[in-house]
């Protein structure tokens, strides 16, 4: 070929190369959004926040005023905070306000930076992006990173919901760990139907409820509802643009990025409520200039607007957020709690020796680490960076008397910190929730799922289970006896239900209770979570044993295993039995505002799953990208794309009420006492540690709650110094 030949060849290919460039360019700008948005049924807007307003500058000088005297007192009032006389209590923060060095500075340099800058609107991220377009991110490993701080946070966890990422400390009941072998799904909060939430974060949003309380003699009071409340992000869905393969979140729904929830101390969560325009339903934010002008790294009280949440709980009586539920369509609130172990002063002497999160959860930039021991499938910014105990205190923690710290350092290779630290949770800890046979609440006018347990107690409430870190896709935790012992296997004995009589009769009570008037067999009902495994055929249930001994007992004896405790959680729900394999069927998602307001169960499980997107789920393209890999996890073979409901929109006869095959096992690490349990508490005929059920054997278990070294700490003295 002649050297002309040859260059209208290249010029022809870098020409084809550039035709295809532009192409992508205007189908990823142009074609693919509005595809993409007909597809899932989701939409996007510019969004607009009322709260966003110029003040003057005489206005300005009044907030940093007031700014900085509000900050003053909190932080007395902080000083102050184990001070029960209200009246002396006063006294001592009037005396700390009222002394120069205590108010000669404050901690708000944002209000200085305001002020020079002229800026008297606070207009979401656009504002913030005017000085923090970039910053220096330091990684574990030392190496400096500079990276655009909206992209940093629009692909955080916190942002997007879900990883599609590997690094997860969480195996399928196939054996593989989430995300290392075949394709990579999107994992997370996003597409999981929650026993506490009882919905996909699609289905359940944002929401406005009628109520009907009775205050309001007869009034309807809207209410808001849904997973976006805690959510960073202000669009009218979550970031599924991020789940999938190709694609990213419009600009719009970049700039609704609420900065401040995460980084101001005066976020007023009464801004947090539901709006409804043109578009749809989306969450509401403080985007006030007072709340702009005092921003600073975020403190404990930021990440508890949120996390209190599932860790206190709305009932829990220090919840900020439960106290401020919006100046209209105010949130509603949810009995029971997730975990039910608090994170305050009162409750966690770290809190109280003035730690913040971030001490333990060492972020990079806006990505935090959640640790590298899990059971469940929330999401992980930063795989392999650890979160623990150990990061401060050592392996042998126990320092003040040389007898009993040789005792209890001998311990820390087989006790965790929490089974001896956290003693118990709070007495209303969900435990079993029926989301099938809702009861209504007079007070607040809606139905609620009806919680038949409320536990707090060692036995009802939380359990003892040796763990390796890592956890099954259902959240069992995972590990075993140091002996390998068979005898332990937790899901087919431990987890899968109450062999306590006493325990069982007060579940009984609760069930007759709460139940009794509706016809229901007491006995079928409570045979269904008191052996979970009843609800499955012999076939299952040999099936399920099949692929414990094959795919979960080499992960349970793999690592080091410790004793740690563990919250108990099931509950009854839909599921589509279409996909059912041997450890459960696929869940199906609840619409909020029919759930509540109808008290109809299934009229919600229909409205849910004609939601476009969970429809696009039967389909062929998701079932490609995800499902089947999905159910591979799940423990079944592949995904059936039957559509859970007939030609007339009602569930078919594959659509049952179920409660999980086995108990979720949460892990609880908050709540930490500085006083830890006493030796007689598990080392006694009577104590609370369940031996035999730990895989120990009989005369081991005897032995172990006969120790001849309990003669030396009889008094506990000794124990209690440590």
């Amino acid at each position: 070929m002649s050297e002309k030949g040859k260059s209208s060849k290249t010029k022809k290919v870098v020409y084809t190369l550039i035709g295809l460039a532009v192409f992508g360019w205007i189908f990823m700008q142009f074609i693919y959004p509005p595809m993409f948005e007909w597809y899932t049924g989701v939409e996007n807007a510019e969004l607009t926040y009322e709260s966003s307003v110029e003040v003057s500058d005489a206005e300005f000088q009044r907030l940093k005023i007031d700014l900085v005297k509000e900050e003053k007192i909190a932080e007395a009032e902080k000083l102050t905070w184990d001070v029960t006389d209200p009246a002396v209590k006063q006294e001592k923060i009037n005396l700390l306000v009222n002394t120069p060095s205590f108010t000669k500075s404050s901690k708000f340099k944002h209000i200085k930076y305001f002020e020079e800058a002229g800026i008297r609107q606070y207009e979401g991220p656009e504002t913030c992006m005017e000085c923090h377009e970039e910053i220096s991110v330091t990684h574990a490993n030392g190496e400096v990173e500079q990276v655009n701080v909206l992209e940093d946070v629009v692909n955080s966890v916190h942002f997007q919901f879900q990883k599609t990422s590997a690094g997860f400390t969480t195996f399928g009941y196939d054996g593989r760990k989430v995300n290392e072998e075949g394709h990579q799904i999107p994992v997370g909060k996003i597409d999981r139907a929650c026993g506490v939430p009882g919905s996909f974060s699609w289905t359940g949003w944002a929401e406005l409820i009628a109520t009907t309380p009775e205050s309001a003699h007869g009034d309807t009071v809207w209410r808001s509802e849904g997973c976006g409340q805690c959510h960073i992000g202000g669009n009218y869905h979550p970031a599924t643009e991020k789940m999938m393969p190709i694609g990213d979140v419009p600009s719009s729904a970049k700039q609704g990025v609420d900065c401040l929830i995460c980084h101001s101390q005066t976020y007023d969560m009464n801004y947090r409520f539901v709006i409804q325009d043109e578009v749809g339903r989306r969450w509401n934010q403080d985007r006030t200039l007072k709340s702009a002008m005092a921003v600073t790294n975020p403190t404990n009280e930021n990440c508890l607007n949120c996390h209190q949440h599932n860790m206190g709980g709305d009932a829990f009586a220090e919840n900020i957020s439960a106290k401020n539920l919006g100046y209209e369509n105010q949130r509603l609130l949810h009995e029971g709690a997730k975990r039910a172990n608090p994170f305050s002063p009162k409750h966690d002497v770290h809190y109280a020796a003035g730690l913040i999160c971030t001490d333990c959860h060492v972020p990079e930039g806006h990505k935090i680490p959640r640790g590298t021991k899990g059971t469940d499938l929330v999401a992980n910014d930063l795989p392999g960076k650890e979160v623990s105990c150990e990061m401060c205190h050592t392996s042998a923690p126990h320092l003040k008397d040389n007898l009993a710290a040789i005792m209890l350092n001998g311990h820390t290779d087989k006790l965790a910190c929490e089974t001896c630290h956290i003693k118990t949770l709070e007495e209303y800890n969900a435990v079993l929730r029926d989301w099938t046979n809702p009861t209504y609440n007079a007070e607040e006018g809606i139905y609620t799922p009806t919680d038949i347990l409320h536990s707090g107690e060692e036995g009802l409430g939380y359990t003892f289970l040796w763990f390796n870190g890592n956890g099954t896709f259902l959240a069992n935790a995972l590990g075993n006896n140091p002996n390998n012992s068979d005898e332990y296997n937790p899901l087919m004995e431990q987890i899968t239900g109450y062999d306590n009589p006493k325990s069982i009769a007060e579940i009984r009570s609760n069930v007759e209770r709460l139940l009794g008037d509706r016809g229901i067999d007491i006995d079928s009902y409570m045979n269904e979570f008191v052996n979970t495994l009843s609800q499955m055929t012999p076939e299952m249930i040999e099936k399920r044993k099949e692929m414990i001994a094959k795919n979960i007992k080499p992960l349970q004896n793999s690592g080091d295993s410790r004793i740690y405790p563990f919250k108990l959680f099931n509950a009854r729900m839909y599921e589509d039995l279409t996909n059912q394999g041997p450890f459960g069927a696929m869940i199906l998602p609840f619409d909020y505002a029919t759930y509540y307001e109808s008290g109809d169960p299934v009229a919600a499980v229909e409205k849910a799953v004609k939601n476009p997107i969970v429809k696009r789920m039967y389909e062929y393209p998701f079932k490609a990208y995800m499902m089947d890999e999905f159910m591979n996890y799940f423990g079944v073979d592949e995904w059936s794309s039957e559509y859970p409901l007939d030609e007339n929109g009602k569930i078919t006869e594959n659509v049952k009420p179920f409660w999980m095959r086995q108990y979720g096992t949460l892990m609880f690490n908050h709540g930490i006492q500085k006083e830890g349990r006493e030796c007689v508490d598990c080392h006694s005929n009577q104590g609370i540690m369940p031996f035999e059920k730990l895989g120990y054997t009989a005369d081991k278990s005897k032995m172990l709650r006969n120790l001849p070294e309990m003669k030396i700490f009889s008094t506990n003295e000794v124990v209690q110094k440590n």
